[in-house]
């Protein structure tokens, strides 16, 4: 299965891409995929935060499965007054 995986902001800075394509195998979770896209870029490991995810363009949890999703967004948390 493939996924286009997306950065924003400061996760973009962190992985040193704004997006890229990622195989994944059998029945993955978004926290799944964030852990092997720590383990391809150290650096996202390494944020005082932890993002919040779209899947599809649609948030979720870190426990949703992606079965069937194409695209994920990894966004820094989003603040306002």
């Amino acid at each position: 299965m493939k996924i286009e995986v997306r950065y924003f902001a400061s996760l973009a800075d962190a992985a040193g891409l704004s997006h890229e394509s990622v195989e994944l195998g059998g029945r993955t979770t978004v926290e799944g995929l964030w852990s092997a896209m720590v383990e391809r870029h150290p650096r996202l490991g390494g944020l005082a935060f932890r993002p919040l995810v779209a899947c599809d363009m649609d948030y979720a949890g870190w426990d949703a499965k992606l079965d069937g999703v194409r695209e994920v967004a990894f966004l820094p948390p989003v603040s306002g007054g």
